[in-house]
């Protein structure tokens, strides 16, 4: 267990009161606490937590729509808390994409090995979707190479080879990416 930083948004105080002296004991840091979902989600957005736990049930906005969207902003990641499974809430929290859902009662004996998964797959996610990310960016930078040797190819009579490495000593020659010289041969083939 590290120092984590932690917002609590719950709308009951002495359960605030509880968890915050179960996570000060455990090593983790409550960084903010909120009771109603909206102010809950400005905390989550000024003081940028490594996790968030969100009771289901809040005034104003609901602790699913609070997860959801610290999800899809890629916020932090939450553990949804509830003194019952009614409603539908596992359900909700699935589409939520909370990292763990607790009940209250157990909360001391499963909320540490909770934040600790949660917080391991969140960053697994985000490692991931950098790396995606990435390689999208190397396939697009590949297809913008790969048109501009073929215009040099035609246009100048040379071959693959030799194509690429034009690119490649104007790159190095400017101190540009080959993406930026691909993309200004297209460009000037286009006028």
């Amino acid at each position: 267990m590290g120092e984590y930083r932690l917002v609590l948004i719950e709308s009951d105080a002495a359960w605030r009161k509880n968890i915050k002296a179960m996570m000060a004991k455990m090593g983790y840091w409550v960084i903010g606490e909120a009771e109603d979902g909206l102010t809950g989600l400005k905390l989550i957005r000024a003081r940028q937590p490594d996790l968030a736990i969100i009771e289901a049930f809040l005034p104003g906005m609901d602790g699913h729509e609070v997860a959801r969207i610290a999800y899809e902003d890629k916020l932090a990641p939450v553990i949804l808390i509830a003194s019952s499974t009614q409603q539908n809430l596992i359900e909700k929290a699935k589409i939520a994409r909370v990292f763990a859902f607790l009940l209250k009662p157990e909360l001391e004996y499963n909320l540490v090995p909770a934040i600790e998964l949660a917080l391991t797959n969140y960053q697994e996610i985000v490692r991931l979707e950098n790396q995606v990310k990435e390689l999208k960016e190397t396939l697009e930078t590949r297809k913008f190479v790969e048109r501009a040797k073929g215009i040099l190819m035609e246009t100048l009579g040379i071959s693959e080879a030799e194509a690429f490495k034009r690119i490649q000593r104007q790159s190095m020659n400017r101190r540009i990416s080959m993406r930026a010289v691909a993309e200004a041969i297209i460009l000037a083939h286009n006028l």
